[in-house]
């Protein structure tokens, strides 16, 4: 059986007597005041900081010790003086009154207790976490900061639930699910989907977030293959559009950035027109964060000064020369060898060094290392498949598939070289 029936009180507007003006009754005050209580303190002395609220009129202030009759009118009594006998007395009083009452100094003479408190921003209010650690503040605290902490970031559901006949409009969010790894995509977009009542994903989004939701999440899976789209581009859209304006929130989680190669614009300018509130929330590109769990770069100084990120399908011919300028390509894989043959045809040296980066931050992931000479006969030696990024540049030397394999072996000797990832942090 348990002895204490957890409540929240709505104190608004009401009486409430805080015994004491030390920094207890200061914490005590601080909370009271935010939920809009009447607050009167009875002490001979108040700390500075509860002095200054006295000085403005948020706080009266009796300037005494306790005495009968101070707790008339109260609908709630906190004590915190500092001293076990006034504080005993201010417990026996507030009995007496049936009034409830928190003893700071001996939580077993109290009739209530203050629990480790925390607040979180959703739609139309808030969601309070309140614990009690078993009359352990400190082990409350914890406990609340890791429950909050999971409100924030997403972690924990925050769905809401409300009658199909809600007139609020549905919202859209176009979520960068970032390279796949569940700990690259960012807190905002992780909190959306904690709240989202469907979730429209791409193939290259972080799968275990959709595999963490609710049962009552409707997922719809519109991925893409290389040459295989079995959802058009225009069908998703309107998916978009047709459930958010059936009053539902929907989050279209992507692979990567929204912006980089996702036709999120396509996506954002849909549900515009349809009058919808849309938010987009960036992710980290595959462009830069592939080559950087292989040990590669995009940048360096004194090596290269810029890069350009195309999609293998692009003109690669348009972009900057020199090897010092980098180029990422990303859905190349089946036009390897074409996009190599335009890169030397529009200047590069073939001897330009090239990695091909398989499944970044998934459990395949591999390096296979060449020049624009011989990287597509290496890729098809070993099997490479999509997905996979590749960079072609000076930076591909930073690497270490290319400083422990190409450089001690030599492109002469027609060995394909995969390296498996290095050490990478995803979280």
């Amino acid at each position: 059986m348990h002895d204490t029936y957890p409540l929240g009180l709505r104190v608004t507007g009401r009486l409430v007597v805080v015994v004491g003006g030390g920094p207890v009754a200061l914490r005590r005050v601080g909370g009271l005041l935010a939920s809009g209580a009447r607050v009167r303190v009875v002490a001979p002395d108040v700390v500075q900081e509860l002095a200054a609220l006295v000085a403005r009129g948020v706080v009266e202030h009796v300037t005494r010790g306790y005495c009968d009759g101070d707790l008339d009118g109260a609908w709630l009594v906190h004590t915190a003086t500092g001293d076990p006998a006034v504080d005993a007395r201010v417990a026996e009083d507030a009995e007496l009154l049936r009034t409830f009452c928190v003893t700071a100094g001996d939580a077993e003479l109290g009739t209530a207790w203050v629990p480790a408190v925390a607040r979180t921003p959703v739609e139309g209010g808030q969601v309070t976490v309140a614990v009690t650690g078993g009359r352990d503040p400190r082990r409350a605290l914890r406990v609340r900061d890791a429950v909050a902490a999971g409100l924030d970031d997403g972690s924990l559901p925050l769905r809401r639930v409300r009658p199909d006949d809600a007139p609020r409009p549905g919202r859209v969010a176009l979520v960068g699910g970032g390279p796949g790894a569940a700990g690259l995509v960012t807190t905002r977009g992780r909190r959306l989907l904690a709240a989202a009542d469907v979730v429209v994903v791409d193939r290259l989004a972080p799968r275990s977030l959709v595999a963490g939701l609710g049962d009552d999440v409707e997922v719809i899976d519109v991925g893409k293959t290389a040459g295989h789209h079995p959802v058009p581009q225009e069908r998703i859209s309107a998916l978009l559009v047709e459930h958010a304006l059936a009053g539902r929130d929907v989050v279209r989680l992507k692979g990567g950035d929204p912006y980089v190669f996702g036709r999120g614009g396509e996506e954002l300018e849909a549900c515009r027109s349809h009058g919808i509130e849309v938010e987009v929330v960036p992710g980290v590109t595959s462009a830069v964060s592939v080559p950087a769990a292989a040990g590669i770069p995009v940048t360096h100084r004194g090596v290269a000064h810029g890069f350009s990120v195309l999609t293998g399908h692009d003109d690669v011919g348009q972009v900057p020369g020199g090897t010092d300028h980098t180029v990422v390509l990303l859905m190349g894989v089946t036009r390897l060898a074409d996009t190599a043959r335009a890169l030397v045809a529009a200047g590069r040296p073939a001897a330009t060094p090239v990695a091909v980066v398989e499944d970044g931050f998934g459990p395949r992931q591999r390096t296979t290392v060449g020049t624009l000479a011989d990287i597509a006969e290496r890729a098809a030696a070993v099997g490479v498949r999509a997905p996979a990024v590749t960079v072609v540049g000076d930076v591909v030397r930073l690497g270490p598939a290319w400083r422990r394999e190409w450089a001690n072996v030599g492109a002469a000797s027609g060995a394909a070289h995969v390296v498996a990832p290095p050490a990478v942090r995803t979280t």
